[in-house]
């Protein structure tokens, strides 16, 4: 609430309503002069009463939506909230009613989808906000999920009175959380983004869902980068995680831990799934791949980067579609939650889980796939990898994943890579044109 003090030393200095009337010199006048008390007149005490009234007869406000954000004002009409339910109604009994947080981003249009494909239930939720290419996140709207029939409703997760009104609208029996700010270099540029969307937004949601009755299973995207500084490998889910080497990674540990508080305290069902390295067609433009791809057809130079002593930088790289199948075994294996009315009434399931493709790939081994399937001769730079948050290897062991959720990735890198740069080629019209 706005301090009181600057508008009451702004009425103070109003000088007095001057008029005809001047009452006897009482002994409080002299009282007033001695001790220079402030003046008050009778306009003065009617402006406070004012003042007073309006603050104790308004309604308690709520905070404020980010600038730009459509909120549920928007979508007042029981229009929007007939779209919502017809998206979010499974084509049977048995299917999921999900909500899909990022669904305009990169793993969430290709989750929904399938998932809509399938005869699930969904309705996504996204704020399109401009870490990246805005244009890029309406074309996955408009060419992935209207067309599969996924109605996004424009938003923020940090919008708790938007989250109630969808989960009063829809019992959503599972939420897919991928909603979060990306990248672990922007993090050194903008790094309060990291904690409004990975750690604010993340417990925004769990407060919603715990009073939610019945609560929804929630599965949620947290990230490789957990592992941070840890030299052991494959990286287990057993391995230490107190070590990360960015803001970003931070944050995704922050959420596996206020997770379990969630999941201990109030008996809400959490899978979080560790993706390691996703790529392939619609994905992000600040990936390496990506950005890779650009300038190389642009001629441009691209900066390689190798480790200390000249050691190679790999990457665990897993294709799109695999981590998608292990999005959806995660869905289908959630147990329901316990909690009743933001009670716990017994154990829930707690699972942390790898994603990835296990076989990981050096940096120059990406370079000679794109400029093989691309027919064009890298301009490389080789540089020492900059402290900035990047870790010079990842890779996943899968053993649990392929126990809890029957997970086994199909796609090597140049498959995936070539479905990449057909996309790529197809969607901004690059052309192909040999330099070798």
């Amino acid at each position: 609430m706005t301090s009181l003090k600057p508008i009451l030393s702004h009425i103070d200095n109003i000088p007095s309503t001057p008029g005809k009337f001047k009452p006897d010199k009482s002994p409080l006048h002299y009282l007033h002069h001695r001790f220079r008390l402030p003046r008050i007149t009778l306009w003065t005490l009617v402006f406070l009463a004012l003042i007073f009234l309006f603050f104790f007869l308004s309604p308690p406000s709520t905070a404020a939506p980010r600038r730009g954000l459509r909120t549920t004002a928007s979508y007042g009409g029981s229009g929007w909230e007939n779209q919502v339910k017809s998206s979010a109604k499974p084509r049977s009994r048995a299917g999921h009613t999900v909500l899909v947080t990022g669904a305009a981003g990169f793993v969430g249009s290709h989750a929904s989808v399938a998932l809509k494909r399938r005869g699930d239930g969904v309705v996504g939720l996204d704020n399109f906000n401009s870490y990246y290419d805005v244009n890029l996140k309406k074309a996955r709207k408009s060419h992935l999920l209207d067309r599969a029939g996924v109605f996004v409703v424009e938003g923020d997760v940090n919008d708790a009175v938007l989250l109630r009104k969808l989960f009063g609208i829809v019992h959503f029996t599972h939420v897919l959380h991928l909603a979060a700010q990306a990248g672990v270099r922007y993090a050194m540029v903008n790094p309060s983004s990291y904690i409004k969307s990975n750690v604010n937004a993340f417990v925004n949601l769990l407060e919603v869902s715990k009073s939610i009755n019945p609560q929804p299973a929630i599965v949620w995207a947290s990230s490789s980068s957990v592992y941070g500084l840890n030299s052991k490998v494959p990286f287990s889910e057993k391995d230490r995680t107190d070590q990360p080497a960015s803001l970003y990674a931070a944050t995704k540990k922050a959420g596996e831990e206020i997770a379990h508080t969630y999941n201990h305290i109030y008996g809400l069902s959490i899978t979080g799934l560790r993706f390691f390295t996703v790529y392939g067609p619609w994905g992000r433009p600040d990936m390496a791949y990506f950005f890779f791809t650009k300038d190389i057809l642009k001629r441009r130079p691209i900066s390689v980067f190798e480790g200390p002593d000249h050691a190679t930088v790999s990457r665990d790289f897993t294709y799109i579609d695999d981590i998608v199948k292990g999005c959806l075994s995660a869905l289908d294996t959630a147990k329901k939650s316990t909690g009743s009315g933001g009670k716990k009434k017994g154990e829930a399931q707690f699972r942390i889980i790898n994603l990835g493709n296990t076989s990981p790939v050096s940096v120059n081994k990406l370079v000679s796939i794109l400029e093989k399937l691309l027919k064009v001769k890298a301009k490389k730079k080789v540089v020492l990898m900059p402290r900035n948050g990047d870790v010079p290897f990842t890779h996943a062991n899968i053993t649990l994943a392929r126990k809890e959720l029957g997970y086994r990735p199909t796609t090597d890198l140049e498959t995936g890579l070539q479905k990449f740069v057909k996309w790529y080629l197809d969607y901004y019209g690059g052309k192909k044109k040999s330099s070798w």
